[in-house]
């Protein structure tokens, strides 16, 4: 069967089903580099913007940043940042790593400020006049209200990065990507079985954050 001929077709989910258990160890070993290559990229963007957006918040200044961060994560072509960073980087995990940071960083930045600097300003100055140091009301008050939004920019992170690291294959950065792009070497059932895989490492991001949240922030009102 040629490529062209090998199309979607009612029986493809079952094809990729069955691929997915002729090739787990395949898919778990991708699954494996997607995780690493996702995970760091959104760590580091994590020791970015979530103190500066927090910053910036506490201290009611750089809206401007905040609303230029979110206006550039849009504006960004993923394939053009890790395209650039070949020039500087080369081909492989740094490259794909520092482009998909550069993707996260923005909706990290901008609920966080957005979230620290939208707490009652009445309920701040209650907890100042209580004899609350700035630091104190930061972690004490402002963080745990702004905790909602925090978090929901970081899911938005995750979901993005673990989506857009499949474009990483095409730089050598390895994951899922390599079969998704692969239709050649692994037919449109193991292209369906890795984006299937994509698909749920992205919920299951969703989901593992949105428990975190619900344990740190017991009671508050989710900012979905």
């Amino acid at each position: 069967m040629s490529v062209l001929a090998d199309q979607f077709r009612p029986g493809t989910f079952v094809d990729a089903f069955r691929f997915m258990n002729d090739h787990f160890g395949l898919l778990a070993h991708k699954t494996l580099q997607h995780m690493e290559l996702s995970g760091a990229a959104l760590g580091i963007a994590l020791l970015i913007a979530l103190p500066l957006g927090v910053w910036l918040g506490h201290l009611h200044r750089g809206s401007f940043i905040a609303i230029s961060a979110s206006n550039l994560g849009r504006a960004l072509p993923s394939l053009v940042l890790i395209a650039f960073g070949i020039t500087i980087l080369g081909i492989g995990f740094w490259n794909n790593t520092a482009a998909l940071t550069i993707l996260a960083v923005p909706p990290i930045l901008t609920n966080a400020f957005f979230g620290v600097d939208g707490v009652d300003r009445d309920v701040v100055e209650a907890a100042r006049g209580m004899g609350m140091t700035g630091r104190q009301v930061l972690l004490r008050v402002e963080l745990p209200l702004a905790a909602p939004l925090v978090f929901a920019g970081i899911r938005i992170a995750a979901i993005f990065v673990i989506a857009t690291a499949t474009i990483a294959a095409v730089a050598g950065g390895g994951g899922l990507g390599e079969i998704i792009v692969n239709q050649a070497s692994y037919r449109l059932a193991g292209v369906v079985a890795a984006s299937l895989w994509v698909s749920f490492l992205a919920f299951a991001a969703a989901g593992v954050l949105a428990l975190l949240r619900k344990s740190l922030t017991p009671g508050l009102p989710r900012a979905d």
